[in-house]
């Protein structure tokens, strides 16, 4: 079965500077893919920053603009899938993003955060309409969400029963929300029976506190890999067959009744 070894990238980068912002992720493209890692997940808005403020409108692009070109290049360059979160533009209407490449730099998916967290980014973004939004990569089926999207119990277990194995998770979580990646994730993990890798941003950032903590938590409710609360780039496994082992003891999806929960829609 297949095996897929992410990389999670913590870094704020350089809010506002794309180009060098591109050049941190190809450094950290070249180095996961030297570590066997065959997927890096970025931050939240990771192309431009995230605390770029009224600068959001003039950075945004399309899905198939110049930044998308500059990271299918990165891609190629080191065979290696990248999942990067950037703000879009489409027309008039700004969304908060993700976008994966695969290893050959062919764009295989993009998703807009669907739950828009705090003032500055119900200010400036749309949110996404399209709550399940996937792509198989190495024979791994990958979903996408964006931070605080996965604190919501049923954006990841509508992911695990359209057949989601590991949730790419851009993230920007400020403190002192540090219990999401420390207790959440890998109950969600456990609850929905997937992987999730989520990599956040790090540090001071503008009027920002980043919390750091960067994961991959796994069906057995462990955490595979951990950063601490600076910059770092770590690496874990994802394994399909230990995860068909684990569906198949811990029964949470197949045990569901529901006919039950209408009331909760």
């Amino acid at each position: 079965m297949p095996s897929l070894r992410t990389a999670l990238l913590q870094s704020s980068g350089h809010p506002g500077d794309v180009s060098a912002n591109l050049q941190v992720l190809g450094d950290a493209a070249g180095r996961a893919a030297a570590a066997g890692a065959g997927l890096l997940v970025t931050s939240e808005l990771f192309l431009t920053g995230y605390a770029i403020g009224d600068a959001v409108p003039e950075l945004a692009e399309p899905a198939d603009g110049p930044g998308a070109t500059a990271l299918a290049r990165i891609a190629a360059e080191h065979g290696i899938a990248i999942a990067c979160g950037y703000p879009e533009r489409d027309g008039d209407t700004l969304y908060n993003s993700v976008q994966l490449f695969g290893a050959d730099g062919s764009r295989l998916a993009n998703y807009r955060k669907t739950h828009l967290f705090g003032d500055f980014e119900t200010a400036y973004f749309t949110p996404g309409d399209e709550p399940v939004v996937q792509a198989e990569l190495d024979g791994v089926r990958i979903g996408l969400l964006i931070c605080y999207d996965v604190e919501f119990p049923e954006t990841v277990r509508a992911h695990a029963l359209a057949g989601t194995e590991l949730l790419a998770v851009p993230t920007a979580l400020m403190r002192p929300y540090e219990i999401v990646p420390q207790t959440l994730l890998p109950a969600r993990a456990w609850e929905s029976q997937l992987y999730i890798a989520y990599a956040n941003r790090c540090g001071l950032e503008g009027e920002f506190h980043f919390a750091g903590l960067s994961c991959l938590a796994a069906p057995d409710g462990t955490a595979r890999a951990r950063a601490g609360a600076t910059e770092d780039l770590v690496t874990a496994d994802v394994d399909t067959e230990s995860l068909k082992a684990s569906r198949a003891e811990n029964t949470y999806l197949s045990d569901r009744r529901p006919e039950l929960y209408a009331s909760l829609v």
